[in-house]
């Protein structure tokens, strides 16, 4: 199975950024003698930029990887217009895949990667109508977000229709992939493995967690410099970066920074963009805190130069607005292990790799005062024993490097046509 066409409708970024998840997987794969195609929308999610389409779809090539460039909808937030364009992706992908095969030639295999379900859902049927397989990667468990956030009521009609779209995902797929440890253990919440009676064989579910190509990493660290004064100064900076959301709980923060004003020679530095930097800002200005940057929204390549220049970072989230017992696959949570330095994640989690590792801690309540407390406990702490914790930091994040997740996905591809050869 050398051919591989691999769908993410946000892996539009991954083209300019040349990073993430499946560019890395599509890059290494190609070393490995595959002939990966990756699918993706043609609005950049995380910027908003568009990239303007003839037709209702463009191939474009990055490092001898080719994208499909797919035509959607706009849409601005987290409403009705963004539902519509996770659609328009999905139906484009249907008008468009003969044109593909016409020039790319037919896959043997089809990753079809959610942030929506949708692409999934397509995976699968157009799986079938050219006879290959399909492998499903789940990202993030839907509809349970949604229900998480009260978006929708998991015994109302749209949720149970929900639910019954996401089971038949699974049982159809030739293969799962999760990237949570724990997210198996939801097939068997539900009931729906085979030894429970349900559709779903376990030994057809997979786990390979999100990560980091270190080597890349460590060599942007040189090679990738942010000029900023504030990364420069004398200071004991604690980091976030990512986006700017109700769940990232950034008022946490700024409430920690509240705490720690009199500690002059500790600041908060923000990196990313979202719904909530405005009202966040406004807080600082009223609060009259100088302790607190917002960076805003920062290229990729230059995450890896930041995160060396902190001296703890923060994984910062709501305890409730998300279910963290299965565990955590962010893509900051690996950057932040390869920059070396200690974490400290305000929500407890299951299987949990900063303990696992020792390499960070975690609050036993997600409030101000206790993330003021663990921060001043780091910056505190012996100079070998902090050491210590940021090179098991590494230590984590190598284990979870692109090479040994590849090798992982490898398996998966050679069960799915083990499968597939037998039936």
């Amino acid at each position: 199975m050398q051919k591989i066409w691999i769908w993410n409708h946000d892996a539009t970024r991954m083209f300019s950024d040349r990073a993430g998840r499946h560019y890395w997987f599509a890059s290494k794969l190609q070393e490995r003698g595959y002939k990966p195609v990756v699918f993706c929308a043609n609005i950049n999610h995380f910027t908003g930029e568009t990239r303007e389409l003839e037709d209702k779809y463009e191939i474009a090539d990055v490092a001898g990887i080719p994208f499909v460039f797919v035509r959607t909808t706009p849409y601005e937030g987290n409403g009705m217009d963004r539902i519509k364009n996770w659609y328009s992706f999905y139906r484009n992908l249907f008008r468009i895949y003969k044109a593909v095969i016409g020039k790319l030639g037919k896959p043997d295999l089809i990753l079809a990667s959610s942030v929506h379900p949708l692409t999934m859902a397509a995976g699968v049927q157009i799986a079938k109508k050219i006879k290959v397989p399909c492998i499903c990667e789940v990202r993030d468990l839907w509809p349970e977000a949604i229900f998480n956030v009260g978006k929708a009521k998991e015994d109302s009609l749209i949720g149970k229709v929900l639910k019954g779209g996401e089971y038949w995902i699974y049982r159809n797929a030739d293969a799962m992939i999760f990237t949570k440890e724990g997210d198996t253990d939801y097939l068997r919440e539900q009931g729906w493995l085979q030894e429970q009676g349900g559709k779903i064989d376990i030994d057809k579910c997979y786990y390979i967690n999100n990560g980091i190509d270190y080597k890349r990493y460590r060599q942007q660290i040189e090679e990738e410099v942010l000029e900023d004064p504030d990364l420069e100064a004398a200071k004991f900076h604690v980091v976030y970066t990512g986006t700017l959301r109700k769940v990232n709980n950034i008022e946490n923060i700024i409430n920690a920074a509240i705490i720690l004003r009199d500690e002059k020679d500790i600041d908060f530095l923000i990196f990313g963009e979202g719904v909530m930097r405005a009202e966040m800002e406004k807080l600082v200005r009223d609060k009259g805190l100088g302790n607190v940057k917002f960076k805003g929204y920062v290229n990729r390549q230059y995450i890896p130069y930041i995160l060396s220049r902190s001296s703890v970072n923060l994984l910062n989230y709501a305890q409730d607005l998300y279910n963290w017992k299965r565990g955590n696959s962010s893509n900051k949570m690996f950057e932040y292990l390869a920059s070396g330095k200690p974490i400290i994640s305000t929500v407890k989690m299951g299987y949990d790799i900063l303990e696992r590792y020792s390499c960070g801690v975690t609050l036993e309540k997600c409030t101000a005062d206790c993330l003021a407390d663990k921060i001043l406990k780091i910056k505190n702490m012996p100079e070998t024993e902090y050491k210590e914790m940021g090179m098991r930091a590494q230590e984590a994040a190598q284990e979870f490097d692109f090479e040994k997740l590849t090798d992982k996905l490898e398996k998966v591809i050679a069960s799915v046509e083990k499968s597939t050869l037998q039936s």
